[in-house]
């Protein structure tokens, strides 16, 4: 006689762990941290991944995007990901580098020609291998978006030459690569966590060396009068997120994810790569001075010697960097 009473609650028990579960997917929220303003490359892919993912996941899956460096800096931002206190980032490839030497190689002096071959090369497998090897660190690498092509800029004098990089005070990322690179050409490399328009308007630094975008963004004009189309690294950002968080989830939100990141970084490269030469005639008429032909191959020659230098000396690095100088030639 107390069979349909149990029946009941056991069908009202299995209602509720649906409801549960339900809600649990419902309440998926990602906390999505970078350390540029609205506007930049890095906010560019962000709001598209924000759009693509909650259309797609039907309100399911919401996004909350932590700009301007709110939560840190990029190797702040790393450490938390690490942890899941934070699930998402994008990032830099610079600061990786502390964390999995192998990521130097992307960002190894003059190594891509120009926009499709870096497309091909970190689309393809060798760039999987890139991003699976982040796993070790604790992350799972998702993709590549881009920062783009990085020029010098400063205020001192024109560049055309390496010797006309002697001395000056160059703020780098959180990068023993990037470093090595202005150490090498004669300059005097600063790390410098972003951003850094007061240490450039305060002489604290005489120059930087980032994409186009940057200089527009932030305003550089103002405060840096030279600008040296040197196009000495390709700079990705590479977009992670918490390899403990996302060993947590379903298959069907992993994907979801996944295609989303990837087509929203499709659209900032893109976005990215169609306004450089609007932005640098706006650079020009706002009174930069550009060297569109500084002497390259005399840079080349000069960087050379750091495929050989400790930072490359990791069996597996040294491999990976061989590959991908093979694969660019």
């Amino acid at each position: 006689m107390y069979r349909p009473k149990l029946m009941f609650f056991m069908a009202i028990l299995f209602m509720a762990m649906l409801f549960t579960a339900s809600s649990a997917q419902a309440e998926l929220k990602i906390k999505l941290a970078l350390v540029t303003k609205p506007g930049s490359a890095q906010n560019i892919v962000a709001d598209k991944f924000k759009e693509l993912l909650e259309e797609r996941s039907k309100g399911e899956i919401t996004v909350h995007i932590f700009h301007s460096a709110s939560l840190g800096n990029e190797t702040e931002i790393l450490q938390q990901i690490q942890m899941n206190t934070v699930q998402m980032g994008i990032i830099t490839g610079g600061p990786f580098d502390t964390f999995d030497p192998i990521v130097r190689v992307i960002n190894y002096p003059f190594l891509f020609k120009d926009n499709d071959q870096a497309d091909k090369i970190l689309d393809g497998p060798l760039g999987q291998e890139i991003l699976k090897s982040l796993e070790s660190s604790g992350f799972k690498g998702l993709c590549f978006s881009e920062n783009g092509f990085r020029n010098l800029t400063n205020s001192k004098r024109p560049v055309k030459i390496p010797e006309d990089v002697k001395g000056l005070k160059i703020r780098v990322m959180a990068s023993a690569l990037h470093k090595a690179i202005w150490q090498t050409l004669g300059a005097n490399p600063t790390p410098m966590p972003w951003p850094i328009y007061t240490e450039l308007e305060q002489g604290v630094i005489d120059g930087q060396e980032n994409p186009l975008w940057v200089l527009e963004v932030y305003n550089f004009h103002e405060i840096q009068k030279y600008l040296t189309m040197t196009r000495h690294v390709y700079s990705p950002h590479i977009d992670v997120a918490s390899l403990k968080w996302w060993n947590g989830l379903d298959e069907k939100s992993r994907e979801m994810i996944q295609k989303s990141i990837y087509d929203a970084a499709l659209f900032q490269r893109k976005d990215n790569r169609d306004k450089d030469a609007a932005r640098l005639e706006m650079l020009a008429e706002k009174g930069m001075k550009i060297e569109f032909n500084p002497d390259l191959d005399a840079f080349r020659a000069k960087v050379a010697e750091l495929k050989d230098m400790d930072l490359f000396a990791e069996p597996r690095v040294q491999k990976m960097l061989m590959k991908i100088l093979e694969a660019t030639q």
